[in-house]
């Protein structure tokens, strides 16, 4: 059977969506298939009421804007999809409410983000500027780094590494908190800088540097960018450019089996008792879910070890309300708020089912007309992993346990930021790691894919990108890839990986184009 499609993306997730519409764009015959009624995965929203909430984006960092555009927004300029970007130049407050706490406020602005940053902790732990600053040098340290992995594809001169990127082999070897150490920054300073921990999943003293590093710079130095259409005009968009650009996309599609050619190549997929053949496949699904949907003696060993060697990533606990008074007269004055227990980044993680580390959200400081006049939408979002969940809660008290663990959350987050919240609750959803489970179909209900964490760092994904293919034919996006799990950094893997596909197609229609004109001419 001839394929019928040059591209199949398994899944409308950002990193699938954006391979798609990269791949549209570039000429290549796409297709993608969505087990949903709309695309996104958990880029998208939800009406409750008179309230569209935004179901789990919090800000995007490396976007940039026209002016000084970054990974991002030239991601979105290029396949021809305009979000509308808002920005937030105050990056967060911190409320550690242990004894030896703090209450702190970190903007990055003006025309040196990076100085006013680090003034914000200075001001904070006097004696700090020097340090954050010589952080700073690291990460552009780094850029020169990565740019040089990027282009050897992973053949690199070991001695080129030791003596020209010695600081950014220490930042890839080395955690956050390690690091921090070494550049004399006082405790209350580490601990403050750690606070973006929880986006991540993983405690700084575990994460690496390089990784924790370049994601605060993405914040400091571009600010935080959300879309004015929440993340649904993200998914919407790039659906849009999808189809503008000839390509299908298939929803209540959900695909149920992975086919293999003679030759052990991935050459199409099933869905609902028909099969979709091409010459690529691209899944945006987990890969512990691509070998349970292939025959077993397609799947390489080595396949199948790397999926059960990794950890899997952060699930969430999240309150979404719908508040009956604008957001001046609840008074947060800021856009987002992380609640602490423990100044300790490893000490949040460890309390993370009993209220050690959560973030509140309220849209309307970005922009007022995320809700209707004179309403205000919050978003609280803890980490609460699948096994964190009673082992011995039944169906039956499931409903009761959620929403007793909400109003918790709620009057706790009052009595610390000193706001009215639950007498003006118009609306409330609860969401738990059993709805991402049951929504996105991954274990444990992970919306992060694999923890990046040991010997699945960032680093050692991106080191091993360019020779661990395992399955021709077959590429992966989004979360599990090389630069982990992420809004940002899954646009950024879909568009890697179309551009990849893109090169290979081509050279390979070209090959055939060469060998069917000398036949021709014989």
């Amino acid at each position: 059977m001839d394929p019928q499609y040059d591209v199949v993306v398994v899944g409308a997730g950002n990193g699938g969506l954006m391979c798609a519409a990269q791949c549209a764009k570039n000429g290549l015959k796409t297709l993608v298939l969505e087990k949903h009624n709309l695309p996104g995965g958990c880029a998208t929203t939800f009406v409750r009421g008179r309230y569209e909430f935004e179901a789990s984006l919090h800000e995007l960092c490396s976007v940039g804007t026209a002016e000084k555009p970054d990974e991002v927004y030239r991601l979105f300029e290029k396949v021809g999809a305009d979000p509308d970007w808002r920005y937030e130049h105050t990056m967060f407050r911190a409320v550690c409410t242990a004894p030896d706490g703090y209450d702190v406020t970190l903007s990055g602005t003006g025309d040196d983000p990076w100085d006013t940053f680090a003034q914000c902790v200075e001001d904070a732990v006097p004696g700090s500027k020097e340090g954050v600053l010589a952080i700073r040098d690291l990460v552009e340290h780094d850029k020169d780094a990565v740019a040089y992995i990027t282009k050897m594809k992973g053949k690199l001169n070991p001695l080129r590494m030791i003596t020209q990127y010695a600081d950014f082999m220490r930042m890839a070897a080395y955690s956050a908190e390690d690091v921090m150490v070494a550049l004399g920054l006082p405790a209350k300073a580490r601990n403050i800088l750690c606070t973006y921990w929880g986006y991540l999943g993983v405690p700084t003293d575990e994460l690496k540097a390089f990784h924790y590093f370049n994601m605060v710079d993405g914040y400091v130095t571009d600010g935080a960018a959300f879309p004015r259409l929440k993340s649904h005009g993200l998914s919407e968009g790039l659906a849009k450019v999808i189809l503008d650009n000839g390509g299908d996309i298939f929803y209540n599609t959900e695909v149920d089996g992975f086919v293999y050619d003679g030759n052990g190549a991935v050459c199409g997929v099933t869905a609902g008792g028909k099969e979709y053949r091409a010459r690529r496949i691209v899944s945006n699904i987990l890969a512990n879910n691509v070998w349970n949907l292939s025959p077993a003696k397609n799947v390489p060993d080595k396949a199948r070890q790397l999926a059960n060697a990794r950890s899997f990533g952060i699930s969430v606990f999240t309150i979404y309300l719908g508040l009956d008074i604008s957001k001046d007269e609840l008074g947060l004055g800021n856009y987002t708020t992380f609640i602490q227990k423990s100044p300790r980044a490893r000490d949040q993680y460890d309390l993370r089912s009993n209220k050690g580390f959560y973030i509140v959200n309220c849209l309307n400081e970005i922009f007022d007309e995320a809700t209707p006049e004179g309403t205000c939408q919050l978003f609280f979002t803890a980490q609460l992993d699948g096994s964190d969940i009673p082992d011995d809660l039944t169906p039956e008290e499931y409903k009761d346990w959620k929403n007793k663990l909400a109003q918790s959350y709620i009057a706790d987050a009052e009595k610390v930021l000193g706001v009215d919240i639950s007498s003006h609750v118009e609306e409330v959803v609860v969401a738990t790691p059993v709805t991402f489970a049951r929504y996105l179909g991954t274990p444990t209900g992970t919306i992060y894919a694999y923890r990046t964490a040991g010997w699945d760092s960032v680093m050692a994904r991106m080191s091993a990108q360019f020779t661990d293919n395992t399955v021709q034919s077959l590429s992966f996006v989004g979360g599990q890839t090389a630069r982990g799990d992420g809004y940002s950094c899954a646009f950024i893997s879909g568009d890697t990986t179309a551009e990849r596909i893109t090169n290979q197609l081509r050279a390979e229609d070209a090959a055939a184009e060469a060998v069917a004109s000398g036949k021709a001419g014989e």
